[in-house]
């Protein structure tokens, strides 16, 4: 079967584990501080906070800006459920945006409108997290312009977007944003096989975030409450987690930053031959704004059922009967039973709901090879007849 996705390991990553394996320190080392430097220098962010995962980085991101009870925390309802289950974790309430139907990213004019309703009511987030869905960034400067007028601060959820531009920008430089959060998990961009990283150009935001990290101790004086016992002495000043990314991994991510801009270009291609492929048949990819440079993490097209007498459910089992391993990425979160005890129902996300019934995600990984490519798509269209 050809998977929608996988990772990409040459043997200089295997050898740069192996260089840790082999060392003194295999976690709490030197290689951690090193891949966060090595990702500020890529993006052009001024600070970098490595963690065990993306859903980790959410969190700390949330909690370095506040989020807690009582406050209230947007995103998209096509996402993975950690953007949302975060603002849980800090004990806040969560709420969703549609999406644009054709960049299948957060609706600047849903978010608009929901915001002047929320002034009224008394009910505007404290925290929107714009996801760049697929690995196409949304329209940051929109919504950064929103937060000025309304109050809110933006986390990106950048976990498909690593290597992707922004208006000519690395998305990670956080000019519209507080925080972009990135995931390395093996089926991404880059993986350090699990990790993430949260990005930012606030002193204070990343010190917290970093304290946070590892338990709430800090070792440095200059931030204990009481005087030190000696040179062994620490102290926990907050309640932390363990939340850290071992050097292993980050050996790994620093031999995979390398060769990030490779892995794009390679992403793109695919994805361009895909478009050209499927140009006339029934189906709809993802659009892209003359301002967005998608990392390409996925390639999702929506199945216009109209056009076709197979439902959505047929064409996707086919496919997996063809051994192509499609997904469908993702069900609307407020759709999750977890979430509809909350009060959230069909219907209140339409735009989401109707993406749901069509998407599908086609293989796209930098391996996958033309000849590849070209069964997905003949696959595709014994499918749709």
């Amino acid at each position: 079967m050809i998977p929608y996705g996988r990772q990409s390991i040459s043997e200089e990553d295997i050898k740069a584990v192996v260089n840790i394996l082999r060392s003194d320190y295999l976690t709490q080392g030197t290689e951690v501080p090193k891949f966060e430097q090595a990702v500020c220098a890529h993006t052009g962010s001024s600070y970098a906070v490595a963690t065990n995962s993306g859903t980790s980085s959410l969190h700390l991101a949330c909690l370095s800006l506040g989020l807690g009870p009582g406050d209230i925390l947007w995103t998209s309802p096509i996402t993975f459920v950690a953007t949302a289950n975060c603002a849980i974790y800090c004990g806040a309430s969560i709420d969703f945006v549609d999406i644009d139907p054709h960049t299948f990213n957060m609706s600047i004019a849903a978010l608009e409108a929901k915001l002047k309703l929320a002034e009224k009511t008394g009910t505007l987030p404290k925290v929107v997290i714009p996801v760049h869905l697929c690995g196409l960034s949304c329209d940051m400067k929109s919504i950064a312009s929103l937060s000025r007028q309304y109050g809110f601060r933006i986390i990106e959820d950048a976990c498909h977007a690593i290597g992707g531009r922004y208006k000519n920008k690395s998305i990670g430089s956080c000019l519209y944003s507080d925080i972009t959060v990135f995931s390395f998990h093996p089926v991404k961009i880059i993986t350090t096989a699990e990790g993430g990283m949260a990005v930012t150009n606030d002193k204070n935001l990343a010190d917290k975030m970093a304290l946070l990290r590892s338990h709430g101790i800090t070792k440095d004086s200059d931030k204990m409450m009481q005087s030190m016992d000696g040179p062994w002495y620490y102290q926990q000043i907050e309640l932390g987690y363990n939340y850290r990314m071992a050097d292993i991994q980050a050996a790994l991510g620093i031999s995979q930053l390398n060769k990030l801009d490779d892995f794009v270009r390679r992403r793109q291609q695919i994805a361009l031959r895909y478009n050209q492929l499927l140009i006339n048949l029934p189906v709809q990819a993802q659009f892209h704004p003359d301002m967005c440079y998608s990392g390409m993490h996925l390639y999702v097209i929506r199945i216009q059922t109209q056009r076709i007498k197979k439902t959505h459910r047929q064409v996707f089992e086919e496919m997996r009967a063809a051994e192509i391993g499609v997904n469908l990425h993702y069900i609307p979160i407020h759709t999750q039973p977890y979430y509809r005890a909350m009060g959230f129902k069909g219907g209140d996300f339409p735009e989401a709901e109707r993406y749901y019934t069509e998407a599908i995600t086609l293989p796209l990984y930098p391996n996958l090879k033309q000849e590849q490519v070209d069964s997905v798509v003949e696959a595709l269209k014994c499918a749709l007849r």
